[in-house]
């Protein structure tokens, strides 16, 4: 059901996918910011799900276990691009959903079709209730979360490139060679491309972008462009 708040000008709801390392974070933050829209970033969300399993003792590799706790969980996203939040029962987890634990769980969690229910509804409310727009990124946001998106851009990036970038958001002992976050990242598309529920896909009216060669300004003034293409056609 739509609100008068979504049919206002300024309302438009954006979803970029694609896999890790592609620059979905910082292009869906840049955008949002630049055009004053709210930012959701729904991976962080299934990652705030696999932290709350890993804590609570559930053996993420039992689907049903993992299926019977989908719920329990409360999970808050805060949509200020500027500086999202989120939390799991109160607790702040930017910090420990982004550790290498999680990351190694995250796609057995994700890959639950209860969790993913739970984290589509959680979503969906999210962006049709957000006032001024929001710019949603995830793996099937533009397929399966929100089919009716008003834009939807799908980034990819060779994986020598996706790696060199993941590489870089790694810090310490989380960091590793190239050809390890490389294969780890294959593993993780192999996965998140195959699940039967909501697989990573590029919805068949979704804009591609290779952000290769492309700077991280040059990627957001892309898709800056078609939102304001798709608000003047609007």
């Amino acid at each position: 059901m739509e609100t008068a708040a979504r049919t206002a000008p300024a309302a438009v709801i954006v979803a970029i996918d694609g896999p890790a390392g592609t620059g979905k974070s910082s292009t869906s933050k840049a955008v949002a910011a630049k055009l004053g829209l709210g930012y959701l970033d729904t991976g962080a969300q299934y990652r705030a799900i696999t932290w709350w399993m890993v804590t609570n003792g559930i053996d993420v590799e039992d689907a049903v276990a993992v299926a019977d706790a989908a719920a329990k969980p409360t999970i808050v996203s805060g949509t200020d691009p500027a500086a999202p939040t989120i939390t799991v029962d109160g607790t702040d987890v930017s910090g420990p959903i982004r550790t290498q634990e999680v990351t190694s769980r995250v796609s057995a969690v994700s890959a639950v079709p209860e969790v993913r229910a739970v984290i589509t509804e959680l979503q969906r409310t999210i962006a049709t209730e957000a006032p001024r727009g929001i710019v949603v990124e995830g793996r099937d946001i533009g397929t399966t979360v929100l089919p009716d998106a008003d834009l939807k851009i799908f980034l990819t990036a060779s994986p020598e490139v996706r790696a060199a970038r993941r590489n870089g958001e790694l810090k310490g002992k989380e960091a590793s060679d190239l050809a390890a976050t490389q294969a780890a990242l294959a593993k993780r598309d192999a996965l998140d491309s195959g699940r039967k529920t909501s697989p990573l896909a590029k919805a068949d009216d979704a804009v591609e972008v290779d952000t290769s060669d492309l700077t991280l300004d040059q990627v957001v003034e892309c898709v800056v462009t078609l939102v304001e293409e798709k608000r003047t056609a609007a």
